[in-house]
């Protein structure tokens, strides 16, 4: 029998951070001090790689590409436990997800974070907040995820726990609150003094296992005690007899302060700062401390919720292991011995050889093989219970699919997941048929892997096109149709993803008349279109939304679904350049029905003839996607990269210094603009600068570059005919 306590000693957390933060780092040691490995490798070095970048390319590029998942047991820094006002937890269970950085891969972090209960915001305590920084923290205030900063790589120059504090605070609206202070600075950091106890921690022996606790070296008494008084300001306010006391001039004893930064981690309100250097093997242990005694146990979290098809309503999840089973498969995985399904398990108890029902497809599914993951390794299990992160082997889903436990819960279905759109575009093709049996398996199984990898073959030429994130995105998916299928493909040059909008609203009335001796066709649309308001718009998502608001019966209800759809059937191509029109909203007001010649297909016929009109009167134009740039460079090439940026159209949105003497340079630029940037920014810069690039929203093209986009696509339509 699952109990409630062995749920509250389980922990759900994700690793989180910019590029090259730290991250899997980070997690390496973790796995080392928690006794999952026995030796620490590197990112980057040419050793084995890191345990959870488990794939070729991920060792060689030194970068994570998809999330990795693992189970750890923290039994304290002592290995006693970790003392909680209950008793002693002598082993914390804690299943952990490596996220990747790049934002081309941003669906991994998505994914994960929807199903976890915590999280790790890993910060350069030289850089501080960085642009995916921003991008991470939205998705996790997206999904009510509670979190820790750690503040990586004191050891390098120009670190500063003060400044890293101060970004959270500054850029990301975090309260903020160090819990440590350093000992030593930059190369001479070697400790952290904790600023509940008192009591300062040392990390010896050749990976710092050993953790050596002394008193708070004479030199820092006076600094500590200020940061300590400023740490109990801030945390004493979220329980009420503690503030009292502590306003009554009593202090808080070390439990009522572990329970006051409890409260405000899991509302939200709080982000307790930690510190230390991954690489150098120091303050991990204490950071882990702080993951089991902070962070919410599945039954403590924020309640999922599910949707309830029947009542659409909203329904909250108890997570009870003798309930009925609720679990979200939330990653695909397609193996050379079958589908590997990571699932999250909400409610109930999931055992081997069970039968299931997917409430997507209404299907049996049956479970055979259930393993827990560690990177790329597997355990085999029997069962798994509300709480638990697992995998299914060799069962048939989609990421986002909701598994219930009996027919008569066919009707719910947990949220889904957040997938961004694809914003660059390129054709791919092979030489013989049998290269293109080749590449289409390859394609096939990556378009079930990854939400925001998008296969379609073009109408009008009939090439094989793929989207998705970035230029990286589909570099890497290239790279593996050639390692992993053999597949030698030749890859067109990259296109952008450009779109079509309208800026003003405009009148329809369109009546679709056909009648010959029999049946004959009729209907008559009357309505308004007009673009989205900006507070309406989701600038990833909104597209079309359409709004009824016929009286009277003047179109019975049965036709109103194919007249949305006779609507919508015209978004995909806009009257420009045929490209995808986005934020529409459409007002049908009015219309006429026969009762003998109206249909489903008159009335969508109506509604598409009466879109195409109300689109070419309503100033339609070309809209482009614009990314979020983000560079660091060295001071000297600063007026270079500044210049170049300008040339490229984009818009400087300022430009500070971080402590490391680097500048970091923010700009928006057009995408078409940004093809081979990474070449031109390395020869500019020596080689010296680096540079991130997310998608941030699609702009109106200006006029001379509108005419340009529509000539070439129009070329192109003709030649394709």
């Amino acid at each position: 029998m699952i109990t409630n306590k062995l749920m509250a000693k389980t922990r759900n957390i994700g690793i989180s951070a910019h590029i090259d933060s730290g991250k899997t780092t980070l997690t390496e040691r973790i796995l080392f001090y928690c006794d999952m490995i026995h030796k620490i490798e590197d990112v980057r070095g040419g050793g084995a790689g890191a345990t959870m970048d488990h794939m070729e390319l991920e060792k060689e590029k030194g970068i994570t590409i998809t999330s990795a998942a693992t189970t750890v047991f923290w039994k304290g820094i002592t290995g006693k436990g970790t003392t909680f006002a209950d008793g002693i937890d002598k082993e914390t269970k804690i299943n952990i997800i490596d996220t990747p950085g790049h934002v081309d891969f941003t669906v991994e972090v998505e994914r994960s974070l929807r199903v976890l209960d915590g999280a790790i915001l890993v910060l350069c305590s030289v850089s501080g907040v960085q642009s995916q920084s921003i991008t991470v923290d939205r998705q996790m205030k997206r999904y009510n995820v509670p979190r820790l900063a750690f503040l990586n790589k004191m050891d390098r120059m120009g670190a500063s726990a003060f400044n890293g504090r101060d970004a959270l605070t500054e850029k990301l609206n975090h309260n903020a609150v160090l819990m440590q202070h350093p000992i030593g600075a930059e190369e001479g950091f070697n400790g952290v003094v904790d600023l509940i106890t008192k009591q300062a921690y040392f990390f010896d022996g050749d990976n710092g296992e050993n953790v050596r606790i002394e008193e708070v070296p004479a030199d820092l008494v006076d600094k500590v005690e200020e940061l300590r008084s400023t740490m109990i300001d801030a945390v004493a306010e979220y329980d009420d007899e503690v503030m009292e006391k502590y306003l009554e001039g009593e202090e808080p004893s070390e439990e009522e302060l572990h329970k006051c930064i409890k409260i405000g981690v899991q509302s939200l309100k709080l982000t307790p700062v930690y510190m230390g250097s991954a690489f150098k093997n120091k303050g991990v242990q204490v950071l882990m401390e702080a993951v089991a005694r902070y962070l919410p146990s599945p039954l403590t979290c924020v309640e999922p919720t599910a949707q309830d098809s029947d009542t659409d309503k909203t329904v909250d999840v108890i997570p009870d292991p003798a309930g009925d089973l609720l679990a979200m498969a939330f990653k695909i995985t397609d193996e050379q011995f079958g589908q590997l399904t990571y699932t999250r398990i909400y409610r109930g108890t999931l055992n081997k050889g069970e039968t299931v029902y997917n409430t997507r497809t209404k299907k049996k599914v049956r479970i055979g093989r259930m393993v827990r993951m560690n990177s790329n390794d597997r355990e085999n299990i029997d069962s798994a219970h509300a709480g638990d992160i697992i995998a299914i082997v060799g069962i048939d889903c989609a990421s986002g699919d909701t598994f219930v436990g009996n027919d008569d819960n066919m009707n719910l279905s947990l949220e889904g997941i957040h997938v961004p759109i694809p914003v660059i575009e390129l054709s791919i093709s092979c030489k013989d048929k049998n290269e293109q049996a080749k590449m289409s398996k390859g394609l096939a199984k990556f378009l079930k892997e990854d939400p925001t990898f998008h296969v379609f073959t073009d109408e009008e030429s009939g090439e094989t096109r793929i989207a998705g994130m970035g230029e990286l995105h589909l570099e890497i998916y290239v790279e593996r149709l050639k390692r992993e299928f053999g597949a030698e493909v030749t890859v067109g040059a990259p296109q952008v993803n450009y779109r079509e909008t309208i800026r003003t609203e405009a009148n329809f009335d369109y009546t679709h008349k056909k009648q010959t001796g029999g049946s004959g066709q009729f209907g008559q649309v009357v309505g308004v279109l007009r673009p989205l308001v900006e507070e309406e718009k989701d600038k990833e998502d909104q597209v079309f939304k359409f709004s009824n608001e016929i009286k009277g019966g003047s179109i019975p209800n049965e036709f109103i679904g194919a007249c949305e759809k006779g609507f919508q059937d015209v978004m995909d191509k806009g009257p420009l350049a045929a490209f995808p029109v986005i934020n529409c909203e459409i007002f049908l007001r009015d219309g006429k029905s026969h009762d003998v010649d109206s249909s489903d297909m008159a009335f969508r016929i109506a509604a598409r003839q009466a879109m195409r009109q109300a689109i070419r009167n309503c100033d339609p134009v070309i809209m482009e996607p614009v990314m979020k740039v983000e560079v660091t460079t060295p001071d000297e090439y600063q007026g270079s990269v500044i210049g170049d940026l300008s040339s490229r159209r984009g818009m400087i949105q300022g430009s500070e210094t971080d402590p490391g003497g680097e500048v970091i340079v923010n700009a928006e630029v057009p995408l078409s603009e940004m093809f081979g940037y990474s070449n031109d920014l390395r020869s500019m810069s020596a080689g010296k600068a680096t540079y991130t690039m997310e998608f941030s929203r699609y702009m109106d093209c200006p006029s001379n570059i509108q005419t340009d986009v529509m000539a070439k696509r129009a070329e192109k339509l003709a030649s394709d005919d």
